[in-house]
Parts: C-alpha cells; sequence; structure tokens
C-alpha cells in the first residue's frame, strides 16, 4: 500500500514538471518590433549665421549754437524730423549786428587812409622827378601804401565773420534726420562757438540704419572670401517681438582689426528704414547667408543615434534588418538636420520607435513621411553655429533653426 502511494505522487510529480516544461519549449523567437521608416527629405537649404546686434544711426549730431547769446524762439516741435537747413533756434542777433555795424565801420577808416596812403605816394613820385622830394621820403610814402591795404583786408575779414556771427544767431539743422526734444528753451542765455557749448538738442538720422554686431574670426574669412569672389551677403532682421526675419539689408563694413580679448570683429549692416520704425539703440537678431543654395538631405534629429564617437542613423534593408549606418551632419533646418553625406536618398531610415530596434533584428516596418512646418519664406535656411563666441554687448549667440 505504501509503495503504491509513492508510485502515485511520483507520477504526478513528473506530469507537473512536464507540463511547466512543455510551454518554454513551444515558444518560438520574439515578434518583429514594429517601427516606422521612411525616406530622406530633399529639398534645397540655404546656411544663415545668426548673431544679436543692436541699430545705429548713419549719422548722429548734437546741436551746438555757433555763437553765445540770449535765446530769442525755437522754430520746431520735440520729434520732428528735420531737414538739413531748416531753422532749429533764433538767438538775439542785436549784440552781432552792432559789432558788425563797428567793423563795417573800421572797413571804411581803414579805406580812407588807403586812399589818403596812395594820393601821398603819388605826389611824392612826381616830385622826385623835379628833385623835390628825396627817394627815402618816397619809399615811406609807398610803405604806408602797403600797411593800409594790410589795414584794409583785416577789417575787411573782421567785417566777415562779424557777418557770420549774425548768421549764426540762426541755428539750423546740420543734418536731416529726427530731431530730440529742446534742451533749452526761450529766454535762456547760451554759451557757444566750441566742442564744450550746451547743446541744443540732437539730431539722428533715420534712414537708411545700421545693424552693427560681432562675428568670429572664421565668419570673417569666410565673408572676406565670398565678397573677394564677387558674392555679396545679405542680411536679414527680426525684432524682438517678430517671429519671422521679415526686413533685408545688405553687410558693408568690417572693422579693421579683430578683438584679441574676444576673438570678434565687429561688422555693421545696411537696413532701409524708409518708414523710421527702426529707431537707434534697438536690439535685433539678424541673420547672415553663410553659403548659396545646395542640395540636401534631411532627416528628424531624433531619428540620430551615437556610436561612440560617431553619428549614426537606422538604415532598414530590404528584408527588415537593421543597419546602423555613420553620417556627418550638417545644421538643423525646421527641427530636421541636414545629413552632409553617408546617407542615399532611397535609403530607409528609421524615425519612429528607434529604441526598439537592434542591430542584426528584425523589424515590422510601417511607412511613414519626413515633413517640416512650412514657413512664410520660400527657401529652407539652416542655421549654421558660430565657430568662436565673444564677451561683448552684441556677442553672438547661439543658432535658432528658422526655416525659409
Amino acid at each position: 500500500m505504501r509503495r503504491l502511494k509513492i508510485v502515485a505522487v511520483s507520477v504526478l510529480a513528473t506530469g507537473a514538471l512536464y507540463g511547466c516544461s512543455q510551454p518554454s519549449e513551444a515558444q518560438g523567437p520574439p515578434p518583429a518590433a514594429p517601427v516606422t521608416v521612411a525616406v530622406p527629405l530633399a529639398e534645397r537649404v540655404v546656411d544663415w549665421d545668426d548673431f544679436t546686434g543692436r541699430f545705429e544711426a548713419t549719422s548722429q549730431v548734437e546741436v551746438r549754437a555757433r555763437v553765445g547769446g540770449f535765446i530769442q524762439a525755437v522754430h520746431f516741435r520735440d520729434g520732428d524730423f528735420v531737414r538739413r537747413g531748416q531753422l532749429l533756434f533764433t538767438l538775439d542777433p542785436r549784440p552781432a549786428q552792432a559789432q558788425l555795424a563797428a567793423a563795417q565801420a573800421a572797413l571804411t577808416q581803414a579805406q580812407s587812409q588807403l586812399s589818403l596812403a596812395r594820393t601821398n605816394l603819388t605826389r611824392s613820385q612826381g616830385l622826385l622827378a623835379s628833385q623835390a622830394v628825396s627817394q627815402s621820403e618816397v619809399d615811406t610814402n609807398s610803405g604806408a601804401v602797403q600797411n593800409a591795404q594790410a589795414a584794409v583786408a583785416s577789417a575787411q575779414a573782421a567785417v566777415r565773420a562779424r557777418q557770420l556771427d549774425v548768421e549764426f544767431t540762426r541755428v539750423t539743422a546740420p543734418a536731416s534726420g529726427r530731431v530730440s526734444d529742446r534742451r533749452v528753451d526761450p529766454g535762456n542765455v547760451v554759451a557757444g562757438g566750441s566742442s564744450a557749448a550746451d547743446i541744443l538738442t540732437t539730431i539722428v538720422s533715420s534712414s537708411p540704419i545700421y545693424f552693427v554686431f560681432e562675428g568670429s574670426e572664421s565668419l570673417l574669412l569666410k565673408y572676406q572670401r565670398d565678397a573677394r569672389a564677387g558674392r555679396s551677403a545679405p542680411v536679414r532682421i527680426r525684432l524682438q517681438d517678430e517671429s519671422d526675419f521679415t526686413r533685408t539689408g545688405t553687410l558693408d563694413f568690417t572693422d579693421n582689426a579683430i578683438d584679441p580679448a574676444s576673438g570678434t570683429i565687429r561688422l555693421r549692416a545696411v537696413i532701409p528704414n524708409g518708414d523710421g520704425f527702426l529707431k537707434p539703440g534697438m536690439f535685433a537678431q539678424g541673420r547672415v547667408a553663410g553659403a548659396g543654395a545646395y542640395d540636401a538631405l534631411l532627416v528628424p534629429d531624433s531619428a540620430v543615434g551615437t556610436d561612440q564617437a560617431r553619428r549614426v542613423v537606422s538604415v532598414v534593408a530590404a528584408d527588415g534588418s537593421v543597419t546602423p549606418t555613420p553620417v556627418q551632419l550638417g545644421p538643423l533646418v525646421d527641427g530636421l538636420r541636414v545629413v552632409r553625406s553617408g546617407l542615399r536618398p532611397t535609403d530607409r531610415i528609421i524615425i519612429e520607435g528607434l529604441q526598439r530596434a537592434m542591430p542584426g533584428t528584425k523589424i515590422a516596418p510601417t511607412n511613414g513621411r519626413i515633413v517640416r512646418q512650412p514657413r512664410q519664406e520660400t527657401v529652407p535656411t539652416t542655421t549654421a553655429p558660430p565657430a568662436a563666441t565673444g564677451t561683448s554687448a552684441a556677442a553672438l549667440t547661439q543658432s535658432v533653426a528658422i526655416g525659409d
């Protein structure tokens, strides 16, 4: 009886073990991982270099009186646009007019002295022929004529100076532009005639306007080579409250030396500003075209992986196998990464589910499509990071991908 119980228990245990082992023996290879694949997006793109800069006026003038005096009237409204030669201030002209009258009287006196000296010289020359006077007296009269001529010339110069003083009592705009507010009101007495004179107001030009920024040495070399090749460097501007680069200009100036402390150089672009909307001192984001348009393959930045020091994308073969392919990458355009080399236009790459695809394993691909967000501009653009940055007021900024 005891032996039968032992046999029954053994049979039950063997059956249990067989039942547990049977599913594991029947289990096959894991199912293929579902992923989304697509061919690279082929488009023409343009590389742009991004900067932060500040607007500056092409000309800025501090208006000072060229003579001192009493402010009699102001002939403009604060903030007006004024033309060159337009009357701004009037000083009391009476002191200058009195000095002009004195100078004219001195000129008349000098002219009469010259007339008398010439008469004496003519008389003495006639008497010299009859031996009535000596040669010494003739020479003295000749010197008196020359002195009188010099006195007349000096008096004439004094008259011209006093005429300028009268003219300078009318303070006119030395340049066209937007005038600031008046710094002095009628009734004040101001100093004039030097760079230390009282500032009456200021005028800044409005159109065109400069956009000044700083770039690295490598970018300077690129722009200089483009300029020698006859290619201009277009510039696009975006203000702080704008989403698109709607304003355009051209690069027209680079400084004559690189700042050794920051390794950057000052550059300047000319921007049209016919409506006067742009003001000196404003900050803006600028983009300078780094190269001409070229054909490029674009893939999602999330589809790019890392294999030690290499950047790779996962290419799916016709049999469903996955192969990591090394690539050389370029800048971003609307979230898509430019692939400079290592990829063919017909290669199918994994754009979703990359973490589920292991090299050498089979995958279950689903066809997808690579797209980018459309922009108002017409040509896709890329943004390359600057090669060096400098610690300055208009230092280079990190790149922001903006598509054309």
